[in-house]
């Protein structure tokens, strides 16, 4: 039993913090996630997803799926002003992308 528990890697402590920073799939702007203007922040993000030749799914996607993966691994640590501009954020990207918004 011993042998098949050595087999099981657990993730590295920060792995979020990793994959947020070395990521295949966005060259994000350091400090992005931290910058207070979400039409900013959308911007940037656009142009990581659009530049990238490295993401398997389309620029949208990757896009909201790295604000999103921030968001959620950032939990309850993230003071509450800013989750609520990230989700503005996921709004300005779907104007920028010409999605429909949430709830729209």
């Amino acid at each position: 039993m011993s042998h098949i528990n050595s087999m099981i890697r657990k993730p590295p402590p920060h792995w979020s913090q990793h994959v947020t920073e070395t990521s295949n799939a966005l060259d994000l702007e350091p400090g992005l996630f931290t910058w207070s203007d979400p039409h900013k922040i959308a911007l940037s993000l656009k142009h990581s997803a659009d530049s990238s030749e490295r993401r398997k799914s389309e620029p949208f996607v990757s896009a909201m799926a790295m604000l999103n993966l921030y968001i959620n691994r950032a939990g309850k640590h993230l003071p509450v002003h800013q989750r609520e501009m990230l989700e503005q954020v996921k709004n300005e990207l779907r104007v920028l992308y010409g999605k429909p918004r949430h709830g729209a």
